[in-house]
């Protein structure tokens, strides 16, 4: 049942409202607004279907629901979030509330359920949510399974080479020099009695034997989550992972950046932002400078980085662009991170290829012909530009000598016409 703290005035069908939810593992607390601020009312929800329902009703029975901000839909606000949606609703993700505010004001949930669904009527630090009902949230838990898994086989590997150096002398003479999986599958091969386990010797044994199955159990686990995943993101991404240095596992990072519905990045310049690598403006007076973004997704960042590091090595596109960086005056830190701008301009376009790769014609071009959109990811960008062969350049400086000697001519005609005009008549 609903904890009402304040109760709702009488239901007006033509009056807009706006909500504000609070979200938490076993409640949410909810806030309705009319369109001057004014807060109509606060009430408890648990976070079950029942309670979905509940809060969905309460918050229609004040009048037309405009739309809701919810906080942290990627975790405890997931479900509410998935319920507002499928309901028809307009849902918003409230950002982290602003500071000084909550200096004023104080802290309690209905609060920050009124300061939720105050930043949705005002339009301040609000988000697009992550629809999380497709293919890329399958994507994210099969990740995260394996991320652990990861974690865990790195531990049990630790714990069984910190055991072999502190154990007795006999077993780091006996596999102390063995390499990793001779270790595991020596120490996983050992039957040692169990009976006689208040032996130092005898209980190190167990406990290596142990950790050597563990790590091979995790191991395997990891294999079957990188089939799976294999799988998905060339389902969901072939054109990504088609791409020099991008794998599945960055791949799959960038679908998870994007979401299942990719669309609420509405612009490249905003997807660089999310992944943080978008310089910011840090000028003041006559100093005019940008300074390292260290906001966004920093595993998305993390992604764009790895494939960055991996073209610096196998790309000569990549070695190109950075040797005319470096020789522009920029250091080899500031060289990659203009690389790692680029790499994600290509990596929006070729996320969202529909809206940008469409074919179109010059004026005076035969039908049926094609040329390359000046939004493909084919298309030549500065990384092109660098490789560009040199007859090109010696093109381009002859069309530029060209242009200096018509306005040079230009020039001359003019500063005659003026002489010939001051001459006495």
């Amino acid at each position: 049942m609903a904890s009402m703290t304040s109760a709702i005035p009488t239901a007006q069908p033509d009056r807009v409202v706006i909500g504000g939810i609070d979200t938490h593992k076993d409640i949410d607390v909810a806030a309705l607004l009319d369109c001057a601020g004014m807060v109509l009312g606060t009430a408890e929800f648990p976070t079950t279907r029942a309670g979905y329902r509940q809060l969905l009703g309460w918050m229609g029975s004040a009048g037309h629901l405009g739309g809701v901000g919810v906080e942290g839909t990627g975790s405890c606000g997931a479900g509410i979030c998935r319920q507002l949606s499928a309901a028809g609703v307009e849902v918003v993700e409230v950002n982290r509330p602003d500071r000084s505010q909550r200096r004023r004001r104080g802290k309690s949930d209905a609060l920050d359920a009124a300061a939720a669904a105050e930043a949705a009527c005002g339009g301040q630090r609000l988000a697009i949510p992550k629809s999380r009902d497709g293919q890329v949230e399958a994507l994210r838990v099969l990740r995260l399974t394996r991320a652990s898994a990861v974690k865990a086989g790195t531990k049990a590997l630790q714990l069984l080479q910190q055991l072999i150096v502190t154990a007795p002398e006999q077993l780091p003479d006996q596999v102390g020099e063995l390499p990793r999986m001779e270790l595991i599958g020596c120490c996983a091969a050992w039957r040692p009695h169990s009976h006689d386990a208040a032996d130092p010797s005898v209980a190190t044994r167990i406990a290596l034997k142990k950790l050597a199955r563990r790590y091979l159990q995790l191991a395997e686990e990891i294999s079957d989550s990188d089939t799976l995943l294999d799988g998905l993101v060339t389902d969901l991404a072939p054109q990504l992972i088609a791409v020099t240095g991008i794998g599945t596992d960055t791949a799959g990072q960038f679908l998870l950046t994007a979401g299942d519905n990719p669309e609420r990045v509405h612009s490249e310049p905003a997807f660089a932002m999310l992944c943080g690598v978008a310089p910011l403006p840090a000028s003041s007076g006559k100093t005019q400078r940008h300074r390292l973004n260290r906001g966004g997704d920093r595993q998305a960042n993390r992604a764009l980085h790895v494939i960055a590091t991996t073209r610096k090595r196998c790309d000569h596109r990549t070695q190109a662009y950075l040797k005319k960086k470096i020789a522009e005056g920029h250091t080899r830190r500031e060289a990659t991170r203009s690389l790692k701008r680029l790499i994600a301009r290509e990596v929006y376009y070729l996320l969202n290829p529909a809206p940008h790769t469409g074919r179109f014609l010059h004026p005076g071009q035969p039908a049926g012909a094609q040329t390359r959109s000046r939004w493909s990811p084919h298309a030549r960008n500065d990384l092109d530009r660098a490789e560009a062969p040199a007859h090109h350049q010696r093109r381009r400086n002859r069309h530029l000598d060209k242009q200096g000697s018509i306005v040079a001519c230009t020039r001359s005609a003019q500063v005659a016409a003026h002489a010939d005009r001051q001459k006495p008549r």
